[in-house]
C-alpha cells in the first residue's frame, strides 16, 4: 500500500509517497516553505498544493508541530495563535477532499524510527527528540506510543520554553558553535533524563545528522544515537500514522 506523508514544520512543509510495507519513500520529497504568517489558512493551500502536485487519492498522514489530540490542536506551538482549538484534520480534509490523519510531528517522527528504523524491536523506555525551529519529543513503551510528550515546552530562566534556548533555530539565530549550541542541548537532554529517566534517547530532525560534531558535549547517562532517517522520518511516520490509527485501511 501506498500513502502520502507530509510533515509540517515550522520552515516548511513537505510531502512524499510511502510504501508502506517497506516505510521507503517512493517520490522525491516535495517542499513548499511555511507561509510567513503561520496561518490555518494559508497552510491548509500548502497542504492541498503537496496533495495535487502528487495527483493522490486516498488517507493522507500528517505530522504537525504542535499537541493533537483526535485531530484537535492544543498548543499553538510555534505557529499562529490562532492554531489553539483548532480541528487541524477537518481543516486540511476541507481543503483536499481527503481524509487526514494528524499527529504530533515528533510521534510522527517516531513512529518511522520504531517501525523501520533503528528504534525497531527495541524495548524499555525510548524518548525521540526532533532537532529543528523547536525540539520535538516521541515517547515509546516497549514500542507502543506514549502520545504528546512535549518535553521542549519545558519553562527555562527568561525563556517562556526551553527549546526557544535549545533547539536548532536557537544556534541559527545566535550563530552559535557547535561547542556553544551543544551544552545548551546537553543541558536540556539532562532535564530529560532527570524528569523521565527513559532507557535510550534517539536524535531526529536536520541536526542529527551532524551527531559527530557535537557529540563529544553529550554527557548525560543515557545512550544517546541518531536516527539515522534524519529529515525523511516526519514523512515517513506521518504516512504510518494513517495504519497505525485506522488499521482498516490494511484490510486485504
Amino acid at each position: 500500500m501506498e500513502v502520502l506523508g507530509i510533515d509540517v514544520g515550522g520552515s516548511g512543509i513537505k510531502g512524499a509517497m510511502v510504501h508502506m510495507e517497506t516505510g521507503e519513500m517512493l517520490t522525491e520529497r516535495f517542499r513548499i516553505p511555511t507561509p510567513k504568517s503561520r496561518k490555518p489558512d494559508e497552510m491548509a493551500e500548502v497542504i492541498a498544493k503537496i496533495v495535487k502536485h502528487f495527483d493522490y487519492k486516498g488517507p493522507v498522514g500528517c505530522g504537525f508541530p504542535s499537541v493533537i489530540k483526535k485531530g484537535i490542536c492544543k498548543s499553538k506551538g510555534n505557529l499562529h495563535k490562532s492554531w489553539k482549538g483548532m480541528d487541524v484534520e477537518a481543516l486540511f480534509e476541507k481543503a483536499t477532499g481527503m481524509d487526514f490523519t494528524v499527529i504530533n510531528d515528533a510521534d510522527a517522527a517516531g513512529y518511522a524510527m520504531m517501525n523501520y528504523g533503528i528504534g525497531k524491536d527495541m524495548q524499555g523506555f525510548v524518548v525521540m527528540i526532533t532537532i529543528g525551529t523547536g525540539l520535538g519529543s516521541g515517547a515509546f513503551l516497549d514500542g507502543r506510543l506514549i502520545p504528546n510528550f512535549e518535553l521542549g515546552q519545558i519553562p527555562y530562566k527568561k525563556y517562556d520554553k526551553i527549546e526557544s534556548w535549545a533547539a536548532a533555530s536557537a544556534k541559527e539565530r545566535e550563530g552559535l558553535s557547535y561547542k556553544k549550541w551543544g551544552k545548551r542541548f546537553n543541558k536540556f537532554l539532562k532535564y530529560v533524563e532527570l524528569i523521565v529517566a527513559p532507557d535510550t534517547i534517539v536524535l531526529g530532525g536536520g541536526t542529527s545528522k551532524d551527531f559527530d560534531q557535537y557529540k563529544k558535549y553529550i554527557t548525560v547517562d543515557t545512550p544517546v544515537i541518531p536516527a539515522g532517517l534524519q529529515n525523511h522520518a516526519g514523512i515517513i511516520g506521518a504516512a504510518t500514522a494513517c495504519l497505525v490509527c485506522h488499521p482498516e485501511l490494511n484490510e486485504g
